[in-house]
């Protein structure tokens, strides 16, 4: 007997050193091999995060009303559409999308100040345009000469001062990069010897010189991962790279790869429902601006704008169903973000400060929703019932199953709750208690220890 216990430990020590092997292995430029690569776990945690497009389409600033901005080159080629019209009165037909670099100086932009204004939000991790689709580059790279942020325009390295802003405040950096560049000549005449002498060149000089935590590339959808050579960089990437253990990338590596491959899936305004049957599965974010456009667009107005309400509602929706939430701003193109956008991401920094114990580091409960107005998450052994509006003078729970030493306490409310179980059915006593009893705003959070 004694001998079998023994070899059953030994057998358990092989099995464990095999498996530690298994882990040390590198990963190899297949998606088998990369799909088995575990998401570090802060992203999960994290929840939170801003989105920023910047570039020299932040100087026209302009788009017709829901389409994006940052598309202003690419639209302005439409000759008789909206974009054209307004580029024609507004610089002259002789007036080039180039000659916009020079005007895009960037003066008031402050690195501290943004990432000040990010670690108020409540977001935990930041994510840069680097590339959009035009091809400027934020950042001195050698690969686009003359066309990125130290050569012309600004002449400042806007993606490193931002990066060690952002650090410093103990925050996560990352970038967005484009695969494809529209009017490229090398791209439009040899997409092979672009992906080698181009854009592989520029994402490892972006990782190495800036050590992101996350890699977000987009503009993929022309070819299939192959001939962008995705998983040949993302071998190098979790093989070689100064931050292989700590990086996190999304889906967008080529032509059929979203919701296929990456740390975690993406999504674009609201379209919750393609990650509701993929939630509980695999990790996903969703993106979107605080108006209808990612850049700046000064054809917006206030209307244009989500509400605080509905900003701390999308949230909620999104963490409830297992995702992140990155939220885009745009600033001008000296250097503001503007007001509005300010005030927007104060506001969730505000509920979060009272709320963020439901949100931080929360998974999805058992079940995503009870009604229109309630939302669950799960954290700690505790359950948190989320109501988008305030009950009323009784909050009644149909979903929970408590124990008889159950508490419920409100989040930004310092007295204990009374509650009864009525027939399955939880009661919380709120009678005598308003919305304006607590110190927050939109939404209301109800912990619940010792129920499943």
């Amino acid at each position: 007997m004694a001998r079998c216990v023994r070899l059953g430990f030994i057998a358990v020590c092989a099995f464990l050193a095999t498996a530690a092997m298994a882990a040390d292995e590198p990963f190899a430029a297949t998606w088998e091999s990369l799909d088995s690569r575990v998401c570090p776990a802060w992203f999960d945690e994290a929840k939170f995060g801003i989105f920023i497009h910047w570039g020299v389409y932040s100087v026209p600033a302009w788009g017709p009303k829901g389409r994006y901005a940052e598309w202003y080159w690419h639209d302005m080629q439409d000759k008789g559409g909206e974009t054209w019209a307004f580029h024609e009165q507004t610089y002259g037909p002789g007036f080039r999308y180039q000659d916009f670099a020079p005007m895009f100086k960037t003066e008031m932009f402050n690195p501290d100040e943004w990432a000040d204004l990010f670690a108020r939000s409540g977001a935990r991790y930041i994510v840069l345009t680097s590339k959009h689709h035009e091809g400027f580059c934020l950042w001195p790279n050698p690969q686009s000469w003359n066309w990125n942020s130290m050569d012309i325009g600004p002449h400042r390295d806007l993606a490193g001062e931002l990066t060690t802003a952002v650090k410093a405040k103990g925050l996560k950096m990352g970038f967005y990069y484009s695969f494809y560049e529209w009017y490229n000549p090398l791209y439009q005449s040899n997409v092979e010897r672009y992906v080698e002498e181009h854009m592989l060149p520029q994402m490892k000089d972006l990782v190495s010189r800036y050590e992101p935590s996350i890699v977000w590339p987009d503009g993929e959808w022309d070819h299939p991962s192959e001939v962008w050579r995705s998983t040949e960089f993302l071998e190098w990437l979790f093989n070689e790279s100064a931050v292989k253990d700590e990086v996190v990338v999304n889906d967008r590596w080529g032509k059929g790869c979203r919701s296929h491959h990456g740390d975690f899936y993406t999504t674009e305004y609201g379209k919750y429902a393609e990650m509701d049957q993929i939630g509980a599965q695999h990790k996903w974010e969703e993106c979107r601006g605080i108006g209808a456009s990612f850049g700046y667009n000064r054809n917006e107005g206030v209307d244009d704008y989500a509400s605080p309400a509905a900003l701390v509602h999308m949230l909620i929706e999104t963490v409830c169903r297992g995702g992140n939430l990155l939220l885009d701003i745009g600033p001008t193109a000296d250097g503001r973000i503007p007001v509005i956008m300010q005030d927007r991401l104060i506001d969730l920094g505000k509920w979060l400060e009272v709320n963020g114990e439901a949100i931080y580091g929360s998974r999805p409960w058992r079940q995503v929703a009870e009604g229109d107005n309630i939302r669950y998450t799960a954290r700690d052994g505790k359950v948190y019932a989320i109501c988008l509006t305030w009950p009323g003078d009784e909050l009644v729970l149909a979903t929970p199953r408590p124990a008889p030493s159950a508490e419920v306490r409100l989040l930004g409310y310092e007295r204990p709750l009374a509650w009864r179980l009525e027939d399955g059915t939880i009661y919380v006593d709120l009678s005598g208690i308003g919305p304006d009893a607590v110190t927050c705003e939109h939404a209301y959070v109800f912990e619940m220890k010792s129920v499943n």
